[in-house]
Order: C-alpha cells, then sequence, then structure tokens
C-alpha cells in the first residue's frame, strides 16, 4: 500500500460537496487540488461495462432524460441497461427540489456530465501525470438486492479482469458493505488490499456484534469476542471502514493492535475530521477534501501534491 503509516486523504465520490459525483470532473477536481485516494463506487452494465456509480441504477436526483427531465423513481437498474443506453443521461446536476441538493447547496452543477466508465477514469489518472494517487473502489452489490446488480462472483470477475488490464492493480484498494466480494478478492487477487466498510447505526444498520447478516458473508462478531476488529481481520481484511461516528479511540487501538487501518467515512465538518484525527485514524473519506486537506495541514499531516488536469 505504499507508506503504511501515511495518513490517506480521500475524496469521497471525487469530491461531491464540490462537483457532481463520481464523475470525470469532480476526479479532475480532486487530483488538481491533491488527494491521496479517489474514492468511487461502480456497477456493471448489461453488456459487462464497469462504470462509475454509487447508486445501483439511474438516481432520480441526478439522471436526466434526453428532454432534460429528471427520470421517475425508481431508475433503472444498470444490470438492465447497456453502456449506450447510460450514455444517454445527463448526471451534471442535482435535482433543486430534492433533499439532496439542500445537503450540498454548493455543489457547482456541470450540465451535460455523464456517467463514466471505470476506464475513462484511469484514462484521466494517466493523463495528469499522478503516478502515487490510489484508488478506493466500492463494489456496490446489495444481498438483500440480488436482481440489481451481477453476482458477486461476476462482478468481481469483471472489475479485477479490467484493473488488471490497465496495470493498476498495485494503485487500488477494493472496499464494500458486501463482504462476500471481499472474500472473492482476497481469493483471486490477494495482493489487493480489501477495505471491510460497516455501519452499525441507523435505520439500516449492515453489521450487529451479536450474529451475522447478510451482508458479512457468514462472519459473525459473536464468534470473535464481540469485537468488529477481530471479526474483520479473521476474515482477511487489510483496512476497516467504519462510519465516523462508531469510532472510538479504544477501537481505532484495538484495530491497529491487530494491524488493521482504520479509515472512517464520510467525514464533511471541521470539528470532526480533527477529532477523528485526534483519535489516530489511518485516514479520512470527506465530500470535502478542500476543507479536509486544511485541517490535516494544521495537523502536520504532509500534503499530497495537486496534478492538474482537464476531464
Amino acid at each position: 500500500m505504499g507508506s503504511d503509516l501515511a495518513f490517506d486523504l480521500e475524496a469521497h465520490r471525487g469530491g461531491r460537496a464540490l462537483l457532481p459525483e463520481n464523475t470525470l470532473p469532480a476526479f479532475a477536481n480532486a487530483l488538481t487540488m491533491g488527494v491521496d485516494t479517489l474514492e468511487l463506487d461502480v456497477g456493471i452494465t448489461a453488456d459487462g461495462e464497469v462504470i462509475v456509480s454509487h447508486e445501483r441504477g439511474l438516481n432520480p436526483d441526478l439522471a436526466r432524460d434526453r428532454n432534460g427531465g429528471y427520470i421517475a423513481a425508481p431508475g433503472t437498474p444498470f444490470v438492465k441497461l447497456r453502456l449506450e443506453d447510460v450514455r444517454t443521461y445527463d448526471v451534471g446536476q442535482i435535482r433543486p427540489d430534492s433533499s439532496y441538493a439542500k445537503q450540498f447547496p454548493d455543489q457547482r452543477a456541470m450540465p451535460g456530465t455523464r456517467i463514466p466508465t471505470l476506464g475513462e477514469l484511469f484514462a484521466l489518472v494517466r493523463k495528469s501525470g499522478n503516478a502515487r494517487v490510489r484508488f478506493n473502489i466500492e463494489t456496490k452489490i446489495d444481498p438483500n438486492h440480488p436482481d440489481e446488480a451481477l453476482d458477486p462472483q461476476a462482478f468481481v470477475a469483471r472489475l479485477l479482469g479490467l484493473i488488471e488490464a490497465v496495470g493498476f492493480s498495485d494503485r487500488v484498494m477494493i472496499q464494500s458493505f458486501d463482504w462476500r466480494t471481499l472474500r472473492l478478492v482476497q481469493q483471486q487477487a490477494p495482493r489487493i488490499p480489501t477495505v471491510y466498510l460497516t455501519l452499525q447505526r441507523g435505520a439500516a444498520p449492515t453489521i450487529a456484534l451479536d450474529k451475522a447478516t447478510s451482508w458479512t458473508a457468514g462472519f459473525s462478531p459473536a464468534d470473535h469476542g464481540g469485537s468488529l476488529p477481530r471479526t474483520i481481520r479473521a476474515a482477511g481484511g487489510a483496512i476497516w471502514s467504519p462510519y465516523f461516528g462508531d469510532v472510538t479511540e479504544k477501537l481505532v487501538t484495538e484495530a491497529h493492535d491487530l494491524e488493521l487501518r482504520v479509515v472512517v467515512w464520510t467525514v464533511n465538518k471541521r470539528d470532526d475530521m480533527a477529532r477523528m484525527i485526534e483519535l489516530g485514524v489511518d485516514g479520512i473519506i470527506s465530500d470535502r477534501p478542500d476543507l479536509l486537506r486544511q485541517v490535516a495541514g494544521e495537523k502536520g499531516i504532509a500534503l499530497p501534491a495537486g496534478t492538474p488536469v482537464e476531464p
């Protein structure tokens, strides 16, 4: 993973508070600014193309059709659309009346922006000349909705095949809430670090400390003393990526004792960023990489150099 001791400054979906999420303009902005890692999500189309999208299908808050109208909910899953169909939708501007728009009122609209392929993102990074930025790639599979994506085996095979074909295996991490995909990555590409995403709170937690869930590939913290870090280590993880609100100093210390790195998501406020750094986390995923650079710099963390590039 390069320097294992370095702090990892990650631009969440390319930095979606600034520019449209998971798009080439957002990733170009993050590269120009300077981040350690581009965090992103991928799905696979009906014709096998790996595309960059957080949702498993078209997002009604983002996707506009040829007539300029936002699509109706729910959006069609990508596994049922060909790439040429996906390309017809404009995702450069948030639906104005949506809760998403209220969450990111300062996002700069980029009308005409399309959903990119992962190959196009790799090409953008090569164009930038940045030889050190990494990719934290999330597999968008939900075990509770198997009809909305390829099965884990096919998904992982397609993703790893592309990564290997472009020669980026040494710059990639694979992350997921669906630990089945991570186990497959460990078997098929053991040199690629796996990042175990967890959420313990809210209406839809993915993890429970007393049992296995549909997300955890049969692993239960109850079999590991109720310890989430120990469970992830047993599953073969290299990195634990919890929701930042679930993290304590004790848990960070426990994870480090197990040689797990801890990279928290998604931290957008200055005070929370400072607190996470003080807890000793190894990295932060943020929609505001610009603000994270400021806070990290104030904490004496060496900042990654920018590599200006146009999308």
